[in-house]
């Protein structure tokens, strides 16, 4: 049995007759509808010919629309002039023109969605492309139309400041001024307040900076200090394998060396000790994703899927170089951007603040003043616009090469869109065990253009 393809033959019509209703109204109807969101040849042909008169600064009336299709030999096509004057009949007022907006996006979307899964299942057959590609690009083209969907219309101030106030109340008893996620580190979230929902944070060091460490403990913490210790962190390592981030963890945790986790070499009271971070750490909702070659809709769809089932609070992407670039992209660079700007869009999207990671350039090394800067952030500058805030670790020791390093490490807050920036806090770390704690003091530097 044939199935037609749906739309909503009234509402287009009551849309095209409230314009000639109402004339002022077409740049309203352009703003929200495109031609091929009219399901009827005709009247995609009216909508044109209504676009070009308001383009040339012409009345719109049912002489001046007859006249414009009539010059492109479009007015029989249109059903005439008889049912140009019959669409004013359609529709008694354009008092609801915003429902028949509505109604005509909606069947214009439905039928994109059978289109676009056409195309898709067309591909499957017939395509060569590689399975996760076909998935990522299948999930692409669904979330380009999702996207469409979600286009919001401007909020007033009114409408917004009553939003600021409602989450004042609902920060205004939180202890310690504390509104988003809690980080465990007391520094941190005084600069911070916590992480924050939508918000995208990279921290970026050059290697063996503690980088991986560092976000580590943070996932323990956030796991344990949010939500009476449900919160849920899921952590996408494109670096390192579950069972290493997970010994690192475990030997923060249990307060045993990383090497004899390793070798297995522990005396009965470090296996007690293991025995007791295990229990600790198995209370935690923290997930494992170690996927090679993962794309960043790989990452989207899962923590889409996470979120559906109200199970993510915070993810950690280690880190935002190794993800897989989008084969359109002309270079690296292009790539990169395109993956950042993915990753704060999810943050946004799912409300859930991102810590990313990521490689600092060579130039670091070149200079006598170790410390990373932003113009160091390695391929792309849209690292740094997209980012609500931007970390770099620092180790000085790491440089002196001395033979007893003191463990001393700098976080410097060198962008920080709702706060304080130009900040460096102060950190021990204890490699053996890849654990940071934080210090209480810190230095406020001149940050320059």
């Amino acid at each position: 049995m044939a199935r037609s393809l749906p739309y909503h033959r009234e509402a287009e019509q009551s849309v095209l007759g409230s314009i000639f209703l109402d004339p002022k109204q077409i740049a309203m109807v352009m703003d929200r509808l495109e031609n091929r969101d009219f399901f009827e040849q005709g009247h995609i042909l009216i909508f044109q010919a209504m676009k070009d008169l308001y383009e040339e600064n012409m009345n719109i009336d049912y002489a001046s629309v007859a006249s414009q299709l009539e010059q492109g030999q479009n007015l029989a096509k249109a059903g005439g002039k008889k049912y140009l004057f019959d669409l004013s009949d359609a529709v008694p007022s354009t008092a609801h023109l915003e429902t028949y907006i509505d109604l005509v996006r909606g069947g214009s979307i439905k039928r994109q969605v059978i289109d676009v899964t056409g195309k898709i299942l067309e591909e499957g057959f017939t395509g060569d492309m590689e399975a996760n590609a076909y998935l990522a690009r299948a999930e692409e083209e669904i979330f380009a139309l999702a996207q469409k969907r979600k286009t919001s219309e401007f909020a007033t101030l009114s409408e917004i400041i009553k939003e600021v106030k409602t989450k004042t109340e609902r920060n205004r008893d939180k202890s310690g001024g504390i509104t988003g996620l809690r980080s465990g580190f007391s520094n941190l979230d005084s600069i911070t307040a916590g992480f924050q929902p939508e918000e995208l944070m990279i921290l970026a060091a050059r290697p063996s900076m503690g980088k991986s460490a560092f976000a580590m403990n943070a996932a323990i913490q956030v796991a344990k200090r949010n939500q009476d210790g449900q919160a849920h962190v899921a952590i996408f390592s494109l670096e390192m394998s579950n069972e290493q981030l997970a010994a690192r963890m475990l030997s923060a945790e249990a307060n045993v060396k990383n090497t004899k986790i390793k070798s297995g070499t522990l005396t009965p009271k470090e296996w007690q000790f293991l025995e007791g971070g295990m229990q600790s750490l198995d209370k935690l909702n923290i997930v494992f994703d170690d996927s090679a070659a993962v794309m960043v809709n790989d990452i989207r769809a899962k923590c889409r899927k996470l979120k559906q089932e109200n199970k993510l609070d915070f993810v950690v992407v280690d880190y935002l170089q190794l993800i897989k670039g989008d084969e359109r992209a002309g270079n690296r660079q292009e790539e990169v951007a395109r993956i950042s700007r993915s990753l704060k869009q999810m943050a946004r999207e799912l409300k859930v603040p991102i810590l990313a990671l990521s490689q600092l350039s060579r130039e670091v090394e070149k200079r006598e003043d170790k410390r990373p800067l932003l113009a160091d952030l390695r391929e792309s500058g849209s690292i740094e616009q997209d980012a609500d805030i931007v970390m770099f670790l620092h180790r000085p020791d790491y440089y002196t090469r001395t033979e007893t390093p003191t463990g001393e490490v700098e976080l410097i807050i060198a962008k920080n869109r709702q706060g304080l920036a130009g900040v460096t806090l102060k950190f021990q770390f204890d490699t053996d065990y890849s654990r940071f704690t934080a210090r209480a003091e810190r230095e406020d530097l001149i940050t320059k253009d």
